[in-house]
């Protein structure tokens, strides 16, 4: 289990995009999770069955959880030159149940075709370099 923990410590905590986009990924699942608890039990429970704990109890960690959410969000975006509007994708992804993690896919895919991109180039001029 050590093993499992240090490996995903590791992965957050690593350096440029490559780590921006792994905290931007566990914050939108967790935050994306909390949602639809949040939405599908917790309102319901609160207002059809007169159970408002749930609700209490997970509308604050969702609320504090979404701010940690929006800072690796725009931390990410900083760092892969985001235009406005894929920033405002990843905000409004933490307020629509299930939508945190349609954007999560698609931010994912488009930070990882820009990783590729500039691993190729540097190998590419790397390998310029060399012959010269």
């Amino acid at each position: 289990m050590s093993g499992l923990l240090s490996g995903l410590w590791s992965n957050l905590t690593k350096p440029g995009i490559a780590g921006a986009l792994e905290r931007y990924k566990v914050m939108a699942y967790i935050v994306g999770v909390g949602l639809i608890i949040l939405v599908f039990v917790g309102i319901p429970l609160q207002y059809a069955a007169g159970l408002p704990q749930v609700a209490h109890i997970v509308g604050p960690i969702h609320g504090f959880l979404y701010i940690a959410y929006l800072v690796a969000a725009l931390d990410l975006a900083r760092r892969a030159r985001f235009t406005l509007l894929q920033m405002g994708a990843m905000v409004g992804a933490g307020f629509v149940p299930f939508l945190a993690f349609v954007v999560e896919r698609s931010v994912a895919k488009r930070v990882s075709a820009v990783l590729v991109e500039r691993e190729e180039a540097t190998t590419a001029s790397g390998a310029a370099e060399r012959q010269g």
